[in-house]
């Protein structure tokens, strides 16, 4: 049976470490770490992840602020929204959540955050640093993946990593922040022919396509380590991109679903806004 990688303990460590760092930034430099949340329209699936977002950073002591819009908001409103945020010393981090609604360019508005700002690492500035391994913000979930892999211990350099999925906030990220720690990447998509082939042969695999249970156990190889990044509703039911039960006695490490990859995502998010609070008075 495999070893289960619980997100919700080693992102309370790292929510642990984060109001630790907050505490000490009050006490040295009189500065209290400020997160603004822009949300336009009335997803509700959006508003749970707002709602938890402000809940972290009370716990933490980090200073938050939302901004609720209408779902006709024009594009220009929302800038100038971004705008007198990006100015707003009390404001270190800006998120945008997505999706946004449909009269609305989400890659102008992300581009509209300033890259100083930017604590879901999207901007094009943010993205070309990771790209050639310089210190910038690296999206929460890639970065939540990558705290994964190393506080339980697993070995990254000279492995096979199979990442399934190429989307901008997951795949590409995580491709790169794999092969700084020496792993070779293989990275899947839905064009990919006969995907089992290179499942196979993973040591590390990241599943994240959106597609319930796709990775069975007979894709993988014994003694793998699988993160899967997938939470699909199915039956009422949340269910990742693997086949839990199927691959459980194969895997020699497995992250949950729920409680793998997402409790890890907002404690990368508190870290990342106390990093901009720090670099704001270095």
């Amino acid at each position: 049976m495999a070893e289960i990688i619980d997100g919700n303990k080693i992102g309370e460590q790292i929510r642990a470490e984060v109001a630790k760092g907050v505490e000490e930034l009050k006490n040295s430099k009189g500065v209290t770490p400020g997160l603004a949340v822009i949300i336009a329209g009335d997803d509700p699936a959006s508003k749970v992840y707002v709602r938890n977002k402000q809940k972290a950073c009370e716990k933490l002591g980090i200073y938050s602020e939302e901004h609720a819009l209408p779902g006709d908001v024009s594009e220009e409103k929302l800038l100038s929204v971004i705008d007198e945020l990006n100015e707003n010393p009390k404001i270190h981090g800006i998120l945008v959540q997505l999706p946004l609604p449909k009269q609305i360019n989400p890659d102008k508005v992300l581009n509209r955050v300033s890259p100083e700002k930017d604590v879901d690492g999207f901007h094009p500035i943010n993205v070309g640093k990771l790209m050639v391994g310089a210190d910038t913000f690296v999206p929460c979930t890639p970065q939540g993946i990558m705290a994964l892999l190393e506080y339980t211990g697993v070995e990254i350099a000279g492995k096979e990593a199979v990442i399934v999925g190429r989307s901008n906030l997951v795949g590409k990220p995580i491709l790169q922040l794999l092969l700084q720690k020496n792993a070779t990447v293989t990275v899947c998509h839905s064009k990919t022919n006969d995907l089992s082939s290179h499942t196979k042969g993973a040591d590390i695999l990241v599943a994240a396509v959106g597609s319930p249970q796709l990775i069975n156990g007979e894709m993988v190889k014994e003694g793998v380590t699988i993160i899967d990044v997938g939470v699909n509703r199915v039956d009422n039911k949340l269910v990742g991109d693997v086949d839990f039960e199927s691959v459980k006695d194969k895997a020699a490490r497995i992250t949950p679903v729920p409680g793998g990859v997402g409790p890890m995502t907002i404690a990368m998010l508190m870290k990342n806004v106390l990093k901009a609070a720090k670099q704001s008075v270095s």
